[in-house]
């Protein structure tokens, strides 16, 4: 049995339960649960949207909460696209109702996209906020350091390579980071630096792995191939140029002669 009513305000709190019965009388009852009228959608639009470039492929969105609505607000959504010829390009995050910012990633590097904010709830979406653009970064360098040399003296190593030119459509370099961990180890290190050389106290008697890649306001740039440092007991020397389009050599075999003078493998 339906029962209809003029009029119900939305979202009215109705005390429910159910019976079943037959020919030979009502049976018993369910424990009374309470359901809700249909609501309607959020009649507030988001206000002072705002986003930024994080990356190359993250932007960041904020915008006010909505403070009054008459109507249940339970999250906002985003909308973002490249532009009206790419639907494809569209795509939507949503968040919780005391949410006021969201990261979108997975992005195009120094690609425009456009986007909304609306808030939401069972009955479906607000109205949109006026749409605002934002352009990504630039991509990181897609090469990484080249012709990097190492010397190791004692515990002290210290590490060369070439600087990193950008190309035109690439992000400009800030500066390199450098990452090593003990071999066998997965605990790893970093240290940043805006040199193009750097040096490090290796404490134990162990194998190190070393890698080192540019820094932009795009991201984190192409890594070297690791670097395997073995750490002997008297002062070595390495070096390797790091190429496009050459096999990479994982492992560099280091021979300290009684001489002192270094030798590559």
């Amino acid at each position: 049995m339906i029962l209809k009513e003029i009029y119900i305000p939305p979202f009215s709190p109705f005390s429910v339960k159910v019976g079943a019965y037959n020919t030979k009388g009502q049976g018993p009852f369910s424990p009374v649960t309470i359901v809700f009228s249909a609501e309607n959608e959020p009649s507030g639009v988001p206000d002072g949207v705002w986003a930024r470039s994080i990356s190359a492929t993250e932007i960041e969105v904020s915008w006010h909460i909505l403070s009054a609505s008459p109507e249940r607000v339970l999250g906002y959504e985003v909308v973002y696209w490249e532009d009206d010829t790419k639907p494809e390009t569209m795509g939507k995050v949503r968040v919780s109702a005391n949410q006021n910012k969201v990261n979108i990633s997975g992005l195009r590097g120094y690609t425009q996209y456009f986007l909304t904010v609306s808030s939401f709830n069972t009955a479906g979406t607000g109205p949109l906020s006026p749409t605002i653009n934002v352009t990504t970064k630039k991509s990181p360098p897609g090469q990484p350091p080249l012709n990097v040399e190492w010397n190791l003296i004692g515990s002290k190593l210290t590490v060369h390579w070439e600087p990193v030119i950008s190309l035109e459509m690439e992000s400009d370099v800030t500066g390199y980071q450098v990452s090593y961990r003990r071999n066998r180890h997965k605990e790893i290190n970093t240290i940043t630096t805006n040199l193009t050389s750097v040096e490090l106290t290796l404490p134990a008697d162990d194998d190190y792995i070393i890698q080192i890649r540019a820094l932009s306001d795009g991201g984190e740039g192409m890594p070297t191939e690791p670097i395997n440092i073995h750490k002997l007991s008297m002062s070595v020397r390495g070096s390797r140029a790091w190429r496009p389009n050459t096999i990479p050599v994982s492992l560099l075999s280091i021979i300290a002669l009684s001489t002192l003078r270094p030798a590559l493998c």
